[in-house]
């Protein structure tokens, strides 16, 4: 009879919902009534954290763990193709600064090209190497629990982003160092470096300059990750339009 309550609350919580409202907001709604119903039922004891924790396999923590997952897919889809890094502004990756001062001295003998060339090829190893994030992604999605999502719910706009960071990075930066440097190999990144700075140590004077790009472009290539997974996380909180399954409409939407 307790769960049925409980169950009835949720229900009709879940469509009470604005379509126009923060998702982050809803859910501390739900989550309240809830813990407010499961206080009744329990006598105002906290002895009903079972029914509490039978939430963990609810609309709540699954549509959560449905939208990072659409969200963490649909990034990668789109930084893991050509130009996916290279001709967005906002996650290129630049030569570090001690590179962009060998463009500088190159340049002034015509030859900064070669530096551009580096830079392109930084950004492609990035593009061939971003698909690699995925499952190390989702299988962060998947061990969720309901804690973690009760932390999203009272955490910042970013919340869900910073969860898959906490989750994801130390594991995501081992794999994808490896796939990083095969890319470089690849795309030609290595062989244009090395053709760059071997033009610049035939120049007289010049300080020598040493660069780990491998270990440089996989930190720019998961914070380009993580920038646009934050840019999804907060649409879906705010736009129906993202709101893409039933699920996904039935707790965020209307």
């Amino acid at each position: 009879m307790k769960k049925t309550t409980i169950a009835l609350i949720i229900s009709a919580s879940l469509y009470s919902f604005n379509s126009q409202a923060n998702w982050l907001d809803a859910g501390k709604d739900l989550l309240g009534k809830a813990q407010e119903e499961v206080k009744k039922v329990s006598g105002g004891s906290s002895s009903g954290t079972d029914a509490i924790a039978g939430l963990s396999n609810g609309d709540i923590a699954k549509a959560f763990k449905q939208a990072l997952s659409k969200g963490s897919e649909s990034v990668v889809s789109q930084l893991g193709v050509k130009d996916g890094f290279n001709k967005d502004a906002s996650i290129r990756i630049p030569l570090p600064d001690n590179l962009q001062k060998v463009k500088e001295v190159l340049g002034k003998f015509g030859q900064a090209g070669l530096m551009d060339d580096v830079e392109l090829k930084m950004n492609r190893a990035a593009e061939l190497a971003t698909p690699q994030a995925k499952e190390l992604f989702l299988g962060a999605i998947q061990d969720m629990n309901f804690d973690d999502v009760q932390k999203i719910y009272k955490g910042p706009n970013d919340s869900a982003t910073q969860y898959l960071q906490s989750k994801t990075s130390d594991k995501l930066k081992t794999k994808m160092q490896p796939v990083i440097e095969d890319s470089m190999q690849q795309v030609g990144a290595i062989a244009a470096y090395d053709k760059a700075m071997s033009k610049y140590k035939d120049l007289p004077f010049v300080p020598n300059v040493k660069a780990d790009l491998t270990k440089y472009v996989t930190d720019g290539g998961m914070k380009g990750m993580f920038h646009y997974i934050a840019k999804e996380e907060a649409e879906i909180r705010e736009n129906p339009v993202k709101q893409t399954t039933e699920l996904l409409k039935k707790v965020f939407g209307k």
